[in-house]
């Protein structure tokens, strides 16, 4: 799978990071550098100039898409390829619209399969060139992951907020004056979402505790 574009690998988390990076090396993918923080992916970014940027999309707290953003500016043809373990951005309260023009979106579960990243990498750049829209690399993921993203994609705008704004910490009172609704109708919502999910009500579980936990897994991000 060679591949002569210069690429900077960025993910704050170190076994990740290496483990990928080696990897991709040992498949004569040119990465040139790796970033484990936000001020150093600037930093290797400004004196080496990689043709693509890897990057996880909830590096430095959910500031990659600020980042490639500054990146672009400075090379309008940069290449970009996402990675995330949530199958819909909608969850991490992201659209398609804020994804930078021809980026190239993997799911984690796909990253083990280096001639899928080996693709990502080659698309971003003719994506970009020809002014694409982002799109996510074929992922062939297991039965139950794609069945979930089938039943995301079944999830309105409006349950998929109040999913986040759950999952967060926030009453069914206090997402009620977030969304400009009544409290009743929140209820209804994540009656509605627990159904989706096929959570079946149980005394023994709370179950916002449930759907919360529900949320952690499904975005990749434990919750502390």
């Amino acid at each position: 799978m060679p591949n002569s574009a210069t690429v900077l690998v960025a993910s704050d988390d170190a076994f990740e990071l290496a483990t990928l990076s080696a990897a991709l090396r040992l498949q004569s993918v040119n990465v040139v550098a790796e970033a484990h923080t936000e001020e150093i992916a600037e930093n290797l970014y400004k004196f080496l100039s990689p043709e693509v940027v890897l990057i996880d999309l909830q590096f430095a707290g959910e500031e990659a898409l600020a980042l490639v953003n500054k990146f672009r500016k400075v090379n309008p043809l940069l290449g970009i390829v996402l990675m995330t373990a949530c199958p819909d951005l909608r969850l991490l309260g992201l659209s398609e619209k804020q994804i930078p023009t021809g980026s190239q979106v993997i799911l984690k579960k796909s990253v083990a399969d280096l001639a899928v990243v080996g693709h990502a990498i080659t698309n971003s750049i003719v994506a970009v060139t020809e002014k694409k829209k982002m799109s996510w690399i074929d992922s062939h993921g297991s039965l139950h992951e794609n069945a979930f993203r089938s039943v995301l994609s079944e999830f309105t705008d409006i349950q998929i907020e109040t999913f986040r704004l759950l999952a967060r910490g926030l009453s069914n009172s206090e997402i009620a004056k977030v969304r400009y609704v009544s409290e009743k109708s929140v209820e209804q919502i994540v009656a509605r979402i627990a159904q989706h999910l096929q959570i079946t009500p149980d005394r023994s579980r709370n179950l916002r505790v449930v759907l919360t936990g529900e949320y952690f897994k499904w975005i990749g991000s434990p919750r502390h």
